[in-house]
């Protein structure tokens, strides 16, 4: 027969599971994964804002991405680095710091495909409208625009997470290596048949605006290219595009492998491990995608260098 703790403010993570032989290979991993996270992200942000040439929309927009990341991986990796190196019976987290966990999780996997939809949006414009761009995509349009990426994530989030706390506990394991919502609803004993429901239209109507957006924007944008027969449109198009696409595909597939695995209990280390990489993995690899790609980007960069050269050689 099951214990019951009713409402404790003390909850126990049950974490990834590691041999005393695979513990610091894992730590060093993951450590070094959130150290790269934090130089690139952090490097393009203040890449975009000391070089006037990349104050542009597309990358002040894009701009979101590397925040988002930034705050997602910085609530999740160092508590789950200092959980590898203690035994079970010792990854312990207060409830209000689980629900803060829970929400920021959420809000990143959320703001990840938003913000792609308003990357999508401004490509559409800068490829199908050329000519009124600069009319449409104003300094004010950017702020409406990062607002509503971030406003409409932080409002279903906030109803899914506060669908969650209104629910009494009775049990006490996380049986995940972070905090998130479905975690935080199973310790309840009461029904969670609404918590389902929303839980399963947030998901279908995030993915379905995602994709939607991106099929709609990008079949418009194909039309274009194919009836132009503008070379250089075509050549910035395919540049421009096939970045976005690249990056929303990375975040799509890892999210997806995540959703996939919670149907299935019995691969439950898988699920830990995806759910750790939805994290990493893109946070690693948007603003190395987009520095390789952007001609901006690498001329500053490759000014940057030549400057040191000349600096360190006289």
């Amino acid at each position: 027969m099951e214990n019951y703790t009713f409402n404790s403010f003390t909850l126990e993570l049950e974490g990834l599971k590691v041999t005393q032989v695979s513990m610091y290979p894992v730590f060093f991993f993951f450590f070094l994964s959130y150290i790269v996270i934090i130089l690139v992200n952090v490097g393009i942000v203040i890449l975009v804002y000391i070089d006037k040439s990349l104050h542009q929309p597309m990358y002040l927009l894009f701009c979101n991405l590397p925040v988002n990341d930034i705050v997602g991986n910085s609530i999740m990796v160092p508590r789950l680095l200092s959980d590898i190196l203690l035994p079970p019976s010792e990854r312990l987290i207060s409830y209000y710091e689980c629900v803060v966990q829970a929400f920021t999780t959420h809000m990143f996997g959320t703001t990840s495909h938003t913000v792609l939809m308003i990357m999508a949006f401004d490509r559409f414009v800068a490829i199908c409208n050329p000519l009124r761009y600069s009319a449409i995509m104003t300094n004010k349009m950017v702020i409406k625009l990062t607002v509503s990426a971030w406003g409409v994530a932080f409002v279903l989030v906030g109803i899914l997470l506060g669908l969650t706390i209104r629910l009494n506990r009775c049990r006490t394991l996380i049986t995940n290596p972070f905090c998130d919502n479905a975690s935080l609803f199973k310790l309840s004993c009461e029904s969670v048949f609404i918590n389902n429901i929303y839980g399963l239209t947030f998901t279908v109507v995030l993915f379905t605006a995602s994709i939607g957006s991106m099929v709609l924007t990008y079949t418009k944008i194909a039309v274009v290219c194919l009836t132009s027969k503008n070379k250089s449109l075509n050549s910035k198009a395919l540049q421009t595009c096939s970045t976005h696409l690249f990056v929303y595909l990375i975040m799509f597939l890892c999210g997806t492998l995540v959703i996939l695995l919670h149907r299935f209990p019995q691969y439950s280390d898988y699920r830990k491990l995806s759910a750790i990489l939805f994290h990493i993995i893109p946070g690693s690899l948007n603003p190395i995608i987009y520095g390789v790609q952007s001609k901006e980007i690498r001329k500053f960069l490759s000014k940057l260098f030549q400057s040191r050269k000349v600096l360190s050689s006289s």
